[in-house]
This record gives C-alpha cells, sequence and structure tokens, in this order.
C-alpha cells in the first residue's frame, strides 16, 4: 500500500470516530441549552482541553510553529501573551462568568449575558453583540478552512479548493448533528491528539540532531538571526510596538466567545481552580513543542520552505512511516475542526438566541430554536468557505484579525460586567461597538502607531468608553444590587 493510501485510510478512521462522537451527542441535545452548552455539564479537564482545542486551531500547528521558522525566537512573545491571557482569563474571569450566566435566567450566549447583566428593555446591545460575533467569526472560520486547505493540498496534492471543501464538509457534519457535546467531546479527543504530535515532533527532531543542546549549537551556527529574543530575522531589535503588539495577544481571551462558552459549560464554578490548572499546562507544553517545531525545522530540511506554515506537515512527511504520519496529520485536522466548529456553534447561537429568537421569534420552541441553529452552521460555513478561497491567505493573518476583533469588542465589556457594578448597559454598547470599530479601522492604516497590533489599542478604548459613559449615565438601583448580591 502507497504512503498516501496509509495516510488517506488514518484520516477516514479519524473522520468516522469524530461523528461516532457526533451522533452519540445527537441522541442527548434536547433543547437550546444542550446544543449551545451542553447543559452546562463539562467536568473540568474537559472543560480546560475543550478551551484549550477550540483556542488553538491551526494556529498551533500551523501559524505558530511557521512564525517561528520565519522570525526565529522572537516570535516566542506571542505565546508568552497568550500564555499569560489563557491563566489571567481562568484566574479572574472564569468562575464569576459561569455563576453570573447561570444565576442570569441562563444566558447562553455573551449577548444574552450583557443583556440580561443590564436588565435591558430593548434588544439593541444583544443585536449589536451578534453581529459583531457574526462578521469576526467568519473570518476566523475561514482561517481554519485555509488551514484545512494547506494540509489537504500538502499531502494529498489536492486543489486547494477542494481541499477546503472537503475540510467544510467534516466540520458541518458533526457540529450539525451533536452541539456543544459533540464540539466539547471531540475536543477532548482532539486536544490529546495535538498534545501528543507536538510532544512526538520535537523529541524526534532534537534526538536526530544529536540533543537539546546541540540541536541549539547547530541552529546558532546556521541561522543565528533566528536565535535571539530582542531581534528578528534581520537582526534588527525589535522595538517597543513590535513586543507590544505581540503580547497583546493575551487580551483576545477575554473576549473570545467560543473560549468563554466553556466557562460557561464547565460543571460546577467549584471546578474552575482544577480546569484553570488542565488549561495551563496544556497550553504551555503545547506552545513550547509548536516553537521547538518551527525552530529545529530548519535542521531536518535541506530546501527553505516558501511557506513557513507548511513546517510541520513536512518535518512529518519526512521523518515518520506513513502510517505514524498519518496520525500526527490528523493532529492538523484536529486542530482545524476543533476550533472551527467550535466558532460555528457560537455563531449560530449568535444568530439563532440573539437574532432570529429577539427579532422573529419571540414563542419559538426549544425544537424550533434547535433548528434555526442548524441551519445557520450551514449558512455561515457556506459564507466561510467563500472567504477561505484564496490559496495566498495567511492562516496567522486571518486569526490576528479575527482574534482582535472579539478580544477588543467583548473583552473589556465582559472583564468590566463582572467587576463594577456601576457600569451600565448604555456604557456596555459605547464599549463594544469603540472596541470593533476600532480593530476595523485601525487594520486599514499603517505607520508609526499604526503598526501596533489592533487588539491594543481597541481594547483600550473600548474600556475608556466603558468608563466614561457609564460615568455620566445612571445605573438602575436594582441592576447594582443584583451585581452585589452575586458578588456575595
Amino acid at each position: 500500500m502507497s504512503a498516501q493510501w496509509l495516510v488517506a485510510l488514518t484520516f477516514v478512521a479519524y473522520l468516522a470516530l469524530i461523528l461516532v462522537i457526533g451522533v452519540y451527542a445527537y441522541r442527548r441535545t434536547k433543547d437550546a441549552s444542550d446544543y449551545f452548552l451542553g447543559g452546562r455539564s463539562l467536568p473540568p479537564a474537559v472543560a480546560a482541553l475543550s478551551a484549550g482545542a477550540s483556542d488553538m486551531s491551526g494556529w498551533l500547528l500551523l501559524g505558530l510553529p511557521g512564525a517561528a521558522y520565519v522570525a526565529g525566537l522572537s516570535s516566542g512573545w506571542i505565546a508568552i501573551g497568550l500564555f499569560s491571557g489563557i491563566v489571567l482569563s481562568w484566574t479572574i474571569l472564569a468562575r464569576r462568568l459561569r455563576i453570573y450566566t447561570y444565576e442570569l435566567d441562563d444566558a447562553l450566549t455573551v449577548p444574552a449575558y450583557l443583556h440580561r447583566r443590564f436588565n435591558l428593555g430593548h434588544p439593541y446591545l444583544r443585536t449589536i453583540c451578534a453581529i459583531f460575533i457574526l462578521l469576526f467569526f467568519l473570518f476566523y472560520v475561514a482561517s481554519g478552512l485555509i488551514a484545512g486547505g494547506k494540509l489537504f493540498e500538502t499531502v494529498f496534492g489536492w486543489d486547494y479548493r477542494w481541499a477546503v471543501l472537503i475540510g467544510a464538509a467534516a466540520v458541518i457534519s458533526y457540529t450539525l448533528f451533536g452541539g456543544f457535546l459533540a464540539v466539547s467531546w471531540t475536543d477532548v479527543f482532539q486536544g490529546l491528539l495535538m498534545s501528543i504530535a507536538l510532544l512526538v515532533v520535537p523529541l524526534v527532531v532534537i534526538t536526530d540532531e544529536g540533543g537539546l543542546a546541540a540541536s541549539w549549537a547547530k541552529l546558532q551556527a546556521q541561522a543565528p538571526e533566528l536565535t535571539h529574543w530582542m531581534s528578528d530575522n534581520t537582526g534588527q531589535t525589535l522595538g517597543v510596538v513590535a513586543i507590544l503588539s505581540s503580547l497583546a495577544w493575551g487580551l483576545g481571551y477575554f473576549g473570545q466567545p467560543h473560549i468563554l462558552a466553556r466557562f460557561k459549560a464547565v460543571r460546577s464554578p467549584d471546578d474552575v481552580p482544577v480546569a484553570a490548572t488542565v488549561a495551563a499546562v496544556w497550553s504551555l507544553c503545547g506552545f513550547l513543542g509548536a516553537m521547538t517545531v518551527g525552530l529545529f525545522g530548519h535542521l531536518e530540511l535541506q530546501q527553505t520552505l516558501p511557506d513557513g506554515e507548511r513546517i510541520f506537515m513536512e518535518l512529518v512527511q519526512a521523518l515518520f512511516h506513513p502510517l505514524v504520519a498519518g496520525v500526527l496529520l490528523a493532529a492538523i485536522l484536529s486542530a482545524i475542526m476543533s476550533t472551527a466548529d467550535s466558532q460555528l456553534l457560537v455563531s449560530s447561537a449568535a444568530l439563532a438566541e440573539d437574532i432570529y429568537h429577539v427579532w422573529f421569534g419571540r414563542k419559538t420552541s426549544p425544537e424550533a430554536m434547535v433548528k434555526v441553529g442548524r441551519w445557520a452552521v450551514v449558512a455561515l460555513s457556506l459564507i466561510a468557505v467563500w472567504v477561505a478561497m484564496d490559496p495566498q491567505s495567511k492562516v496567522l493573518d486571518v486569526v490576528a484579525y479575527a482574534w482582535a476583533g472579539l478580544g477588543a469588542a467583548f473583552g473589556p465589556a465582559i472583564l468590566i460586567s463582572l467587576y463594577w457594578s456601576r457600569m451600565t448597559g448604555p456604557g456596555a454598547i459605547a464599549g463594544v461597538i469603540a472596541g470593533g470599530l476600532t480593530v476595523v479601522i485601525w487594520k486599514q492604516l499603517s505607520g508609526g502607531i499604526f503598526d501596533v497590533y489592533e487588539l491594543l489599542p481597541g481594547f483600550i478604548l473600548s474600556a475608556a468608553a466603558i468608563v466614561i459613559v457609564s460615568a455620566v449615565t445612571k445605573c438602575p438601583v436594582a441592576v447594582a444590587s443584583r451585581h452585589r448580591e452575586l458578588l456575595d
């Protein structure tokens, strides 16, 4: 049997297992709470691994290794920022969000939580939030499909566009049937598979070169420009703008709806510390493995890759037996699917719960809401496929834009709403609009201060808008009192 057939066989077995999980979850999905949050029943380890797998996506196996391959050790500032964001979000946000969303009439989505937190008599905040979720998640889902297209094109030689369509079909199938339970339990399997890949591949690369010290010495001799924290691959010293832009990635964690969904779905608020520990360990190992693959990949491959984001795939095919390579490459598919499914689910929840239900279906039955959510998954997937059709797209670039938009629009609003009883509904509206629009506008500009990653100014301006508008508007006594009761 040829190498490609062995790899293909592994992929088919993997997809079959994922679909079995989806069918099982379908049988347990009865209403919108089950479909969108799994009935808030996730054990801590499942919540942590699901959050990590849905967060990292193809970015961890393609984007970050590609950045390390091209830019060297200086790309590690992004990993430092992200790791800090993971730890802080689980520590200061997860438990309170789990309590608040449950107490506020079982709010399933971020827009629903903000709407009920401020007891608004109009749906405008909820609708604005849903619109920003749909806008930025279309790019986020598209980044996963781009990664899938590169995977199938590299491994099987398929046409990139057909590869994108096949990857989209795989993601839609089990997200459509099983909802949050299918997504979360497959994320656990996928997260573990990603961990194995990011452990095995770096170990084999380092062992081939005679150990970590020898590998580092060879890299310093062969490509010294890649071995410095404070300079880029041209030898130019990193400026404050570059470092702040990389660290600012961590701010995004406070506003990512697909990650916040795992905080809301954990079985009990008391499970959060265990989940936080699992999340921190898993992500730290993943970042170290991804950086190692990108840095030491130069030592294994004789030719320089024109697209650094293919380094993981090229190493796997060069170093392993086809059957083992199939398993490790399936980890990339895992990373892609585990994020795209979560994002599709959150997007469909926003469309079904926060737009359709609010404006068109106040008396809609739970079964009808699930049906609307499933149709939303299909519609949103088709638009994301259209966005992903450019073969020249970079996973990291598309992820960066979507990550910034969601983090700036929702991060300050969520964080401040959990800690400040005087925050008002108009303040929340101003913050969401200011953060989202800042990212959209900032992205179109360049030079000087506009070279800062758009998430940082978006986050700052959103927080400022919330504080200023809340200070000049009146917070109803009942809303402030309810907030203090929840804190107690």
